[in-house]
């Protein structure tokens, strides 16, 4: 199909985006999904992220949705959650209070969760929940990723010092066998791995199953013992448990790794979503925050042919009585808030054209700017759209590589539900601004309506 016919099928299906009351369709094509996984096509768009807040505000609201889960660590999110869920005492409810909540996220990249656009959702999620009749319909706040060993271990052992002081022993023995590394856990990984000194593998296994034991919800009979407040505990063991083999896995090839980590934030939803079912007594229902390449099904890219899984694909074979939608978002230009390597400072870079035959060019050469385009219910889009190169920007972006370092191909039909493109796009804004985030390449001008 030449690219005049293309545009048209796209025209002919879109959805343009010109105010908050059109995310309607996407509402209506969203339907009795329970698992709503929501993707971004770099971490540092602020359109993304507004999106993503609007549509789970209206998911929280009109549908009862139970909880946002997100690419970010369990106890940061949880520090976050607690102040969401009004567990927290706060002076005010102003931005000065959700900034504090939010300085659990210190580890890079720390704009991801420390930003403007979070801030904004946090108040809100606040006064949405402080309105609810019970706590049960309080809608929480929590984290996928497996990146914090030292403090998911510290979260573990402070639990059970307020529930059970000998049990809290045995996890200081068992967590002891990292000694000083666990604050270095790639150096962890390395030395385990080549057998420079012994694993931990067994300590993190043991303190897990010891936690999840019924013997443990017999014996901590504290007041700080609820059922909260054990999974949580539960819920950072498991951390502990699957980091300990994360990092000792990013050794053996970015396949392993990946899998490792993206089956660790599936498990986690997995847990979330039947602990909140069972909880509540009726089916969970929850949002999910992620990079498109978690959320867009692994099966339809040229990651999965290379033996690549991801949380998408995962969803959709766990959850086929459970529907689900996946949707993701991609962009043609702008500005992006991202690093020039680990670590760095965070920088607003711009962001270059799409490249040609990408699916970012093809949406942009419609014209019609920002829109909707609902694959499901589109499946005469699968021929034209194809299989194309599609962007994905991380924490870091690399302008100078853009093909080879931020490029992949798939078949978006395949990959997604429903993809929101939006045009051109703007940095997200830190709370946190290094000098060089300030010096913006090109103006900023926020376009009407998104």
């Amino acid at each position: 199909m030449n690219a005049m016919s293309t545009s048209a099928a796209i025209r002919n299906a879109a959805v343009p985006l010109e105010r908050d009351a059109d995310f309607t369709a996407l509402l209506d094509q969203i339907g009795d999904a329970r698992l709503v996984l929501l993707g971004e096509a770099t971490h540092g768009t602020r359109e993304f992220y507004r999106i993503r807040s609007a549509i789970s505000k209206h998911l929280i609201a009109d549908k009862g949705f139970d909880a946002i889960a997100v690419e970010a660590d369990w106890p940061d999110a949880l520090q976050a959650s607690r102040f969401m869920q009004g567990e927290t005492v706060a002076a005010t409810a102003h931005e000065s209070a959700a900034h504090a909540a939010l300085r659990g996220f210190q580890r890079f990249p720390q704009w991801m969760w420390r930003n403007t656009e979070i801030v904004e959702l946090a108040l809100w999620m606040r006064e949405h929940n402080l309105e609810t009749q019970s706590a049960a319909d309080r809608c929480g706040f929590f984290g996928l990723d497996l990146y914090s060993l030292r403090s998911s271990m510290d979260a573990v052992v402070r639990y059970l010092d307020q529930v059970d002081p000998d049990a809290a022993q045995r996890a200081r023995q068992r967590y002891g066998c990292f000694d000083h590394m666990a604050d270095d856990p790639q150096r962890y990984g390395y030395a385990a791995n080549f057998g420079m000194r012994p694993d931990c593998e067994k300590q993190v296994v043991q303190q897990l199953v010891e936690l999840c034991s019924e013997t443990a919800r017999h014996t901590l009979s504290a007041p700080a013992a609820t059922d909260d407040e054990l999974f949580y505990a539960q819920q950072n063991a498991r951390v502990a448990r699957n980091a300990e083999a994360y990092y000792r896995t990013m050794f053996h090839g970015r396949n392993a790794s990946w899998n490792l980590r993206d089956t660790h934030m599936a498990d986690t939803l997995d847990a979330l979503f039947h602990y909140l079912g069972d909880r509540n007594k009726r089916p969970a229902r929850i949002v999910v925050w992620a990079h498109n390449s978690h959320v867009g099904d692994a099966r339809a890219t040229e990651m999965g042919d290379e033996g690549q899984l991801n949380l998408g694909q995962l969803v959709r074979e766990r959850h086929a009585d459970a529907p689900c939608f996946m949707l993701g978002f991609t962009t043609h230009e702008g500005t992006v808030t991202a690093a020039s390597d680990w670590d760095a400072p965070a920088e607003r870079k711009t962001v270059r054209a799409s490249l040609p035959d990408s699916i970012e060019r093809v949406l942009h050469d419609t014209g019609i700017g920002n829109f909707l385009l609902p694959l499901r219910t589109h499946p005469e889009l699968a021929e034209p759209l194809g299989r194309r190169l599609e962007r994905a920007i991380g924490v870091l972006y690399l302008p100078e590589s853009e093909r080879l370092s931020h490029y992949f191909e798939a078949e978006v039909a395949r990959q997604f539900d429903a993809l929101i493109h939006c045009d051109h796009t703007h940095a997200l804004h830190p709370l946190d601004k290094s000098p060089h985030w300030t010096h913006a390449q090109i103006p900023e001008t926020y376009p009407t309506g998104i």
